[in-house]
Parts: C-alpha cells; sequence; structure tokens
C-alpha cells in the first residue's frame, strides 16, 4: 500500500519525512471536510428547526443529543487510533456491554461508586488485552480476532444477566444523570466526552504514540525498518480502543440507571462510519479526531431529528448508508487527487 501522506502528523514512511507542502496540503484537506462537516450539522439543526421548532431548539433537547453523542463519541476516539493504525475493532460493542453488566452485578454494587467505575474500565481494559494479543503477537486478522471478542463478550453479558435488566442501586452513581449535576447547564457526560477528546487529539497529534500510530498505519514495514515495535504498537491501541468501551460502558450506565447485555448494540458499526466520514482513512495512515466527533454528532442529530418526526428507523438507517457511501466516495476522490 502506497501512503498518501498521514493528516493527523507527519509519519516515517519509507524512511523519509513528508515534505512540509505536502503536509500542509493534506492538512488543508482535512479542514475542508471538517468545516463541510460542519455545514452538513448546521443544515441538520436548521431542519429540526424547522420541522419541529419547539421540541428540537429546547435546551432539554439539545443536552440530550450531546449526552447521547457521548457514550458513542467515547467508543469513537478510540476507533479511531485503530483506524489510523490500520486496524479495524468489532468488538467495541460487546465490550460495553459486557463492562456495563459486569460492572452493575450486586456483587460489584457493594464497593459502591468506585466498585462500578474501576470494574467498567478494567473489564475494558482486559477485553482490549485479549484482542491486542492476538493480533498483535498471535498473528490473527483483526477482523477475526475482533469478531471472536464480539461473540465471547456478547454471551458471557447474557450469561451474567441471565437476559435480565440490572438495575443500579448505587446513588452517587445515578446522580450524576440528573440535572443538579449539570455544570453551567453541561451534562457531566458531556464534559467526559469533551476530556477525551481532547486528550485523543493531543495524543493523536502532538506525541510520538500518534505519529508511530499513523506511521504504522501507512506503511507497517517501514514503520518497522524505522525503528517502530510495530506488535507493540498495535497493542496499546486496542488497550486503549478497551480503555475507551469501558469508560463508555460506565457513562452509559449512568445515562440508563442499569446494566443490559444488549447495551452497545451496533456501537461497533456506528464508530466506525463516524470516523469514516469524519476523514479517517480505513485502508490508514490518517485519522482525525475532530472529524470523528463532528460525524458522531451529525448521526446522534439526524438520529435525534428522525425520532422527533416519528419517522421509521428504516428510513434513519437507510439515510446513514447513504452518508457513508458519499464519505467513502469522497475519501476515494481525496486520494485520488493526492496520487496526481
Amino acid at each position: 500500500m502506497h501512503p498518501t501522506g498521514p493528516a493527523a502528523e507527519p509519519s516515517v514512511s519509507r524512511g523519509a519525512a513528508q515534505p512540509s507542502g505536502r503536509r500542509r496540503e493534506l492538512g488543508a484537506r482535512l479542514d475542508v471536510r471538517n468545516l463541510s462537516l460542519l455545514g452538513v450539522l448546521a443544515v441538520l439543526i436548521a431542519v429540526g428547526g424547522i420541522t419541529k421548532p419547539d421540541e428540537f431548539l429546547d435546551s432539554g433537547n439539545l443536552q440530550l443529543v450531546l449526552t447521547q453523542a457521548s457514550v458513542i463519541g467515547v467508543v469513537t476516539v478510540g476507533m479511531t487510533f485503530v483506524i489510523t493504525s490500520g486496524g479495524i475493532d468489532l468488538s467495541v460493542g460487546a465490550i460495553v456491554a459486557l463492562a456495563s453488566v459486569w460492572a452493575t452485578t450486586l456483587a460489584t454494587q457493594e464497593y459502591g461508586f468506585a466498585g462500578i467505575l474501576f470494574t467498567a474500565v478494567v473489564v475494558g481494559l482486559a477485553c482490549g488485552l485479549v484482542n491486542g494479543l492476538l493480533i498483535a503477537y498471535g498473528g490473527m486478522v483483526p477482523f477475526i480476532a475482533t469478531l471472536a471478542m464480539l461473540a465471547a463478550a456478547r454471551g458471557l453479558a447474557l450469561q451474567i444477566t441471565d437476559g435480565k435488566t440490572q438495575i443500579v442501586t448505587v446513588q452517587s452513581v445515578l446522580d450524576l444523570g440528573v440535572p443538579d449535576a449539570y455544570v453551567l447547564g453541561i451534562p457531566p457526560l458531556v464534559l467526559v466526552f469533551a476530556a477525551v477528546t481532547a486528550i485523543g487529539w493531543l495524543l493523536l497529534n502532538r506525541t510520538t504514540f500518534g505519529r508511530r500510530t499513523v506511521a504504522v498505519g501507512g506503511n507497517a514495514e517501514a514503520a518497522r525498518l524505522a525503528g517502530i515495535d510495530v506488535r507493540r504498537q498495535r497493542l496499546y491501541l486496542y488497550l486503549l480502543s478497551g480503555l475507551c468501551c469501558g469508560i463508555a460502558a460506565f457513562l452509559l450506565i449512568i445515562l440508563a440507571g442499569s446494566g443490559q447485555n444488549t447495551n452497545g448494540n451496533l456501537y461497533e458499526l456506528d464508530a466506525i462510519a463516524a470516523a469514516i466520514i469524519g476523514g479517517t482513512l480505513l485502508s490508514g495512515g490518517r485519522g482525525t479526531i475532530v472529524g470523528s466527533v463532528l460525524g458522531v454528532l451529525v448521526f446522534t442529530t439526524i438520529t435525534n431529528i428522525f425520532a422527533l418526526n416519528n419517522l421509521e428507523s428504516a428510513v434513519q438507517q437507510i439515510a446513514k448508508g447513504a452518508i457513508i457511501v458519499a464519505a467513502v466516495l469522497v475519501q476515494r476522490s481525496t486520494l485520488r487527487n493526492g496520487e496526481s
């Protein structure tokens, strides 16, 4: 695969650094893409305001949109790193489900707030560790390894719950979901999402870790020859994805006040779609946290508008599919222009 150059950071590619002019050109393309997504988001807000002005523009509804975006948004941040490295993680939704039900068992809730948070994060990290070991050191294809984790995590989540909803009784956890916990009108879940986004952006764009991630996705062999431990880097990336799933599981517990084996359903598809329309290259070597977050907001806003207008979920899925296809076509066009 011949990388066209990273968008998030300059990377090692065949032992030579990208010309600064080329980096600026690719950066400008990402800026245009982000501006385009902002334009799409603005159009969606206008549509929502026109079709359901009282309901959509209500502050409570806007807070709801941001809160719902926070859970899948945290997952998408981790997914962006994985895809940027040339990998994929189909197990994120199942990991969120497993972490949420394990963290809401009666035994775990006896340890209160700290016990629930600790369990959710540890379960996410453990699943990410297994994925990383299978892929980086076991030589398994990411698609197969994470598909196996998807099946195993879903099955274990079902076994733990026996198909029943586990109600959270720890009041300090439930209190984070009520308006009294909002900071300047901003729900705590949104603040966590903002913090994860900021850390993810800094990690991808301002650290050696981010440069190595882009280099591995652009050309793993060239990265290895440049001295990067590719296997260890991939292990770290799946650990990061698992950590994001654990955090998202805790946010979902706050939002729903319960743990269910059906939590996180199709999160993997939503996260991949948001990253792709945001500008992260599916084949690796280029990633953008800002674009991924905008992608999440676009999809969440679409879902909210459809729900307010009582439109069928089938139409909603068709709209999402059309957006994904359009984003991939734009990516391919961008790559062709970059190679010419």
